[in-house]
């Protein structure tokens, strides 16, 4: 965003906030608790957008501010970093570290790609690969960091086929970005909504059913996107040419061994990958949380006999910002629901308005959200609430309303610094790479397709998997 559209929303809200304050405090229609919420609301998403202050500083002083005003009670605060939510996040790169040491993704991911024999087939296998790793790896940075090491050793093999270099380039984040809603630990905004969910209306949704509801769409998503990515960059003469990737060239130009036996710690390290994510899965069978289970991979990978990292050097890996950014905000979501704030903000929202359209809305909102809000988190802290206490109102299923707003905002590829991956991959000194006019291109076919596909899945699909789009 340029600094001229940061101000002027800025500046936008500050008014939003200065109209607020105008509300008389007899007001019937808004209580004092539901007025400090909405103010500190207002002003942190303010400093969000118009500020260069870090997120997570934000959403500490705004959760602060409503604790020692009352609105919420110091429990509820510091409550919040105990949720199961956020010790599942913690477990999960916990693992994630056991993984990527190893070097076992890379190792599966070439496995996939090698197979290809056409530009397309690269394309598609390569999504493919990149869909998987949302199961290995938490939150779409520690998957572009992942990732990056294999684009590099693509990009050595494929040197003199620029065009199909920079088509990979933009692959990789497009794919990260839209296949995250496959798991729910694949972004932090997905645990946030989770927990603004159970506290605002009860409903409690675990890693089955997010599985259930959100693989479907990354599957579908990620590689309507790759045709995307296909033919906005690339030529049909480049897209004709034979390709030819095999492990020994990716070998040549990578650090971790991809190819030749497979090491016992590689072994160990895939099966309690693959127990962790059948346990998860299966979690309607044998009833332990999902959070449970993360800890004792975790744990297991970590053990002197069995484990592949040190516990001190997998903590090394844990986003802990980002850990006390979801804490705070789930916070400001409580404050917004037991306030009152989020219904008298959404007060105005027709009640008769058909259910379709409400989610077409809410798609709408969450796909171009990005270009005000840059964080992923802090979109879900400030629309999920909202979304909730308006679908109440226009007679929609909350949940519906809520993993709708919470996919469509996986589209964020408008700019360079719309998302982390997107930034990772735009420089790399040495490597071709995609420019601001390739991604504007991109985002003008994949965010109509991106925004279409989920409302489609929120009123057809996840009906038919027990989300119905009323209540």
């Amino acid at each position: 965003m340029t600094p001229n559209l940061r101000s002027t929303a800025a500046a936008c809200v500050a008014l939003s906030l200065c109209a607020l304050l105008a509300v008389p405090a007899g007001s019937p229609a808004l209580g004092g608790d539901a007025r400090i919420t909405l103010a500190v609301f207002a002003l942190a998403t303010c400093a969000w957008i118009g500020t260069s202050i870090d997120d997570t500083y934000i959403a500490l002083g705004a959760g602060l501010a409503l604790t020692v005003t009352g609105v919420i009670s110091s429990d509820t605060l510091f409550g919040t970093l105990g949720d199961s939510t956020v010790w599942l996040l913690i477990c999960a790169f916990v693992l994630a570290a056991a993984v990527t040491r190893t070097g076992l993704a890379g190792r599966a991911a070439v496995f996939l790609v090698s197979g290809a024999r056409t530009v397309r087939q690269l394309a598609h296998l390569t999504t493919a690969a990149l869909v998987v790793t949302a199961f290995a790896v938490p939150a779409t940075s520690g998957r572009a960091a992942l990732a990056l090491p294999v684009f590099l050793a693509l990009a050595e093999v494929l040197a003199g086929r620029k065009r199909l270099v920079v088509m990979l380039a933009l692959l990789f984040p497009t794919v990260i970005l839209l296949s995250a809603v496959a798991t729910l630990i694949g972004a932090g905004a997905h645990l946030i909504t989770v927990s603004v969910l159970w506290e605002a209306v009860g409903e409690r949704i675990g890693f089955t059913e997010w599985l259930l509801l959100g693989l479907p769409l990354a599957v579908v998503s990620s590689h309507l996107a790759a045709e995307a990515v296909l033919l906005t960059v690339t030529r049909r003469a480049d897209r004709a040419a034979p390709v030819r990737v095999t492990a020994r060239e990716i070998q040549r130009h990578s650090d971790s061994p991809v190819t030749g036996p497979w090491a016992q710690e590689e072994k160990r390290c895939a099966l309690l990958l693959a127990t962790v994510v059948v346990l998860w899965c299966s979690e309607p069978l044998h009833r332990v949380p999902p959070a449970v289970v993360a800890l004792i991979g975790a744990v297991v990978a970590a053990s002197p006999a069995l484990g592949t990292v040190r516990l001190k050097d997998a903590l090394k890996t844990v986003p802990w910002s980002l850990l006390l950014f979801m804490a705070a905000t789930m916070a400001m979501g409580v404050a917004l629901a037991d306030s009152g704030a989020a219904k008298w903000l959404v007060a105005g929202v027709p009640s008769d308005v058909a259910p379709p359209v409400f989610l077409m809305a809410v798609v709408a909102v969450g796909t171009a959200a990005h270009l005000v809000l840059q964080s992923r988190s802090a979109r879900s802290s400030v629309l999920v609430p909202l979304v909730i206490a308006a679908a109440a109102g226009a007679g929609v299923n909350p949940v519906a309303a809520a993993l709708a707003s919470t996919a469509a905002a996986g589209f964020c590829h408008t700019l360079p610094a719309s998302a982390k991956p997107v930034t990772l991959f735009s420089d790399l000194p040495g490597t071709p790479t995609y420019t601001p006019r390739d991604l504007l291109r991109l985002s003008a076919v994949l965010a109509p397709l991106t925004a279409v596909l989920v409302w489609l899945f929120a009123v057809a699909v996840w009906p038919l998997l027990g989300v119905p789009v009323t209540r």
